[in-house]
């Protein structure tokens, strides 16, 4: 038989019958063997497909074939739809995701995190402050954390998906749209705050924002209300993570990176205003009210004596020196407004505030202002902090006596100096303090007579 005569019998079924491409290649199909390996690739790439898409409505159009299109799951999560939708069915809303994660390959819950997401996204964008939401966007937003309520409740939504994906727009993310996170119970702030894998960059954007935060304070607004929960809702969580006992065993340690970004928003923070000595609001942040909402109160001291360490040694520029012939400058009545406000703020108790300044004394480089001027403030302010100064200059009289130790003499002159600024209700006169140690009185006088 000839080539073209077999190549003709090959392509026949019976007499006078050609066989169709599909008949001759039907039976070489084999079924193929499952491969987990093969499965796992297949998933892995439509997840990096739907993580990488830019535009989830865009994506999802293009999955949905013409069987499903009643679905729209895209027209689901837009903001002025979707309070219509979740109240006409909730299973609807379950089913819909289900369909649509099942034709991605993907997890339902890292589906539904990415899309609610998005929107989110889309509300905060084209703000009217810096973060705030207008009402509308408030409006809108409430619709999405209902539907997020609602899918966590039957275990179809991914919190740590959800964090991720918000941190990729964080530029565009507003403060306030995070609040209401925490607030209506779909992510809390540590968990977001927990979730940013740049500590430096997390703490640079809060601290931002919550520095336009205190500037709103400042201004008489219709959301009042909410900008005092916000800040009082950051400051706690700040200061009880960032202030912690970690040597409690009875719970796990907290990340160690939370505790960086804590101590470093609110070192930032009082910085800042020190510099400028303006603005109310980042004072009122270093208040007991403020932190009124925390029922670890070591915490809350902890914090407090750090505040108070940080404004002692904020630029150590002045000497010795130079304290002396300024000090009459650093009066109560002569200190900012401001500055006093905070001594008095920052002050769990005069006992502890007087040993927070003998403590820094002795061990680091200050700043003799705020050194001196906190000390007239607890004089003025605490008059149970008199005889503490007079027993903390009693002590420091005996180690200089004791061991000629120069500096303990130094410091107890200036801060008696001080002292005696304030007039006699605060303490006795600078030469009834020499007269009552003649001893003492002739040794400054041969070794320092510009004292008197």
């Amino acid at each position: 038989m000839s080539g073209s005569q077999a190549e003709g019998a090959a392509f026949c079924k019976g007499p006078g019958r050609r066989r169709t491409w599909a008949e001759l290649l039907a039976g070489r199909v084999k079924k193929q063997k499952h491969n987990p390996e093969r499965e796992q690739k297949l998933k892995d790439s439509a997840l990096h497909l739907l993580r990488g898409h830019q535009n989830m409505n865009d994506l999802l159009l293009e999955v949905e074939d013409s069987q499903c299109k009643n679905l729209h799951l895209s027209k689901l999560v837009e903001c002025d739809s979707a309070e219509t939708y979740f109240d006409h069915s909730s299973s609807f809303l379950r089913s819909a995701f289900r369909d649509q994660a099942s034709r991605l390959g993907v997890s339902v819950g890292i589906l539904s995190a990415r899309m609610l997401a998005c929107s989110m996204e889309q509300v905060c964008t084209k703000p009217s402050h810096p973060v705030l939401l207008s009402s509308e966007q408030r409006k809108k937003l409430s619709s999405l954390l209902e539907i997020a309520q609602h899918l966590l409740a039957y275990n179809m939504f991914s919190r740590l998906t959800f964090c991720q994906e918000l941190w990729k727009a964080q530029n565009s993310l507003l403060l306030e749209a995070v609040w209401r996170l925490h607030v209506q119970n779909v992510v809390s702030l540590q968990e977001l705050l927990e979730s940013h894998l740049d500590v430096q960059a997390m703490a640079t954007w809060l601290f931002k924002n919550l520095c336009f935060l205190c500037e709103q304070t400042e201004t008489s607004c219709s959301s009042a209300d909410v900008v005092e929960a916000m800040l009082s809702g950051f400051v706690q969580l700040l200061v009880l993570k960032g202030f912690q006992e970690n040597s409690d065993l009875r719970r796990p340690s907290e990340p160690e990176k939370m505790s960086q970004v804590a101590t470093d928003v609110l070192q930032r923070m009082l910085a800042c205003k020190l510099l400028a000595l303006t603005g109310l609001c980042l004072f009122r942040v270093y208040t007991g009210h403020v932190c009124c909402g925390l029922t670890a109160l070591d915490s809350v001291k902890r914090f407090f004596h750090h505040a108070l360490t940080q404004i002692l040694t904020h630029k150590p520029v002045l000497k010795v020196s130079d304290a002396i012939q300024m000090q009459k400058e650093w009066s109560f009545a002569k200190t900012h407004p401001l500055l006093t406000t905070l001594y008095c703020r920052v002050s769990v108790g005069p006992k502890e505030s007087v040993d927070c300044l003998q403590e820094v004394l002795e061990m680091q480089e200050v700043n003799w202002q705020h050194v001196l001027s906190c000390m007239s403030t607890l004089v003025v302010c605490f008059p149970e902090a008199q005889q503490l100064v007079k027993d903390w200059v009693a002590c420091l009289m005996a180690r200089a006596f004791e061991s000629y130790h120069l500096d303990s003499m130094v410091t107890a002159f200036l801060i008696v100096r001080q002292a005696t600024l304030e007039g006699p209700f605060v303490f006795s006169s600078y030469a009834d303090w020499f007269k009552r140690i003649p001893v003492l009185y002739s040794f400054c006088l041969q070794q320092h007579p510009h004292f008197l």
